[in-house]
């Protein structure tokens, strides 16, 4: 019995199943799924992607339970890219794979709580949660027997590493970031090439997710209203859309089919250049696309002209709004504590985590040290951060 992965169906550029570079530590594959789906199944199944549930896009959780998530977004994503792929004969499970995996590295607080572990790592390496992924997908996530992490295809890892598009060559005083460079040394993920075009939809999915429930949140907030994102020339033609066809509708239907008609138009302009791309370069394998010199999978150029005003207007309005930079302070204010008192009393760290980091050789390396410290407060959500923090500063907390 063999897995139905309807290989018929791809395009001949498409990650196909029966291709695949397989995984790290070999293991039998299931007969009921394709490598994919398992890489799918693997992740949904995670700690790690359980706890996105309670990390913040935007707003910290306690500001309300209408508010995207970590969860919600990966969610919406790859929703958005298993359509796109499906449209474009691409192997969805791949898609939809990479898009769940591709935040599992955010720390609590979001890019704020990002910012202040970096910055507490700076000595140290650094932190990017795009490098903590790959370390969570191959190092911190202890499920199994036989290996560390999830053991995952190699599509699905390159496509999480290359998020952004190829890694190297390197801008000039750049280096990889630690674990990604660590493990070039046991799997070449080709840093230097594009990724998959699987990989390539879940990057823009996420694109167009962020830019919409963005400013369906900050609608909702009440950061900005209707009427100023209606001078934005993306948005403007599509609010005017509903409201003639809608006269009167009330505030919350006009908000949701506004942006449901947002994100088709992004969809519809991303497929619409992803053709005519493919039709161009006629790339005859999945291999030959990523030797490509630019990516498949693209916006036209009227569309991203038509993205700027709205992310300027976002980052100005939702952003950096006094009232999420103010949560956001706090927020940094609790990494960089528990960072340091951490590093400073690391007997204070659970039994578990201390046994790791005496094993690695943490009670003198101060790198080993910070790096498992970095894991500990990335991993966790933002009430488990801000719950720990009340613990190890308040007397009143029982520890």
């Amino acid at each position: 019995m063999t897995a139905d992965c309807s290989h018929d169906r791809l395009a001949p550029y498409a990650c196909n199943p029966a291709d695949t570079r397989g995984r790290l530590v070999p293991e039998p594959e299931s007969p009921t799924r394709s490598c994919f789906q398992r890489d799918r199944d693997r992740i949904v199944h995670s700690g790690a992607f359980r706890r996105l549930k309670h990390k913040t896009q935007v707003f910290v959780y306690h500001e309300g339970d209408y508010y995207r998530t970590r969860l919600t977004h990966s969610l919406e994503v790859a929703q958005i890219a298993r359509s796109i792929g499906r449209t474009l004969a691409l192997n969805e499970d791949l898609a939809e794979a990479v898009a769940l995996a591709h935040d599992l590295g955010h720390t609590p607080f979001g890019h704020a709580g990002e910012e202040a572990l970096n910055a507490c790592m700076e000595p140290f390496g650094g932190f990017a949660h795009n490098d903590q992924t790959l370390r969570i997908l191959t190092r911190l996530e202890r499920r199994y027997a036989e290996f560390d992490g999830l053991n995952l295809t190699w599509e699905a890892l390159e496509g999480v590493v290359k998020h952004n598009g190829p890694l190297l060559p390197l801008p000039a005083g750049r280096s990889l970031p630690t674990t990604i460079a660590a493990f070039r040394d046991d799997w070449d993920l080709e840093l230097h090439t594009n990724p998959g075009i699987e990989a390539q939809v879940a990057a823009l999915a996420d694109d167009i997710a962020y830019n919409n429930h963005d400013i369906d949140d900050g609608l909702r907030a009440g950061l900005f209203t209707v009427d100023e994102v209606a001078e934005l020339p993306l948005v403007g033609p599509l609010v005017r859309e509903v409201c003639d066809r809608y006269p009167g509708l009330e505030r919350s239907r006009l908000i949701h089919e506004t942006v449901r008609r947002m994100i088709n138009a992004m969809v519809v302009d991303l497929v619409t250049e992803t053709r005519r791309r493919l039709a161009e370069h006629r790339p005859g394998s999945a291999a030959e696309l990523r030797s490509l010199p630019l990516a498949m999978v693209s916006f036209s150029d009227a569309m991203l002209e038509a993205q700027r005003p709205l992310r300027a207007f976002l980052r100005q309005r939702m952003y950096r709004h006094y009232r999420v930079n103010r949560e956001m302070s706090k927020c940094k204010r609790v990494v960089r504590a528990l960072f340091q008192l951490f590093m400073d009393e690391p007997n204070t760290l659970p039994t578990e985590w201390q046994r790791d980091i005496g094993k690695q050789g943490g009670d003198t390396d101060l790198a080993v040290r910070a790096r498992h410290v970095a894991d500990y407060i990335a991993g966790m959500t933002d009430r488990y951060a801000l719950a720990e923090h009340d613990r190890l500063f308040d007397l009143h907390v029982k520890t």
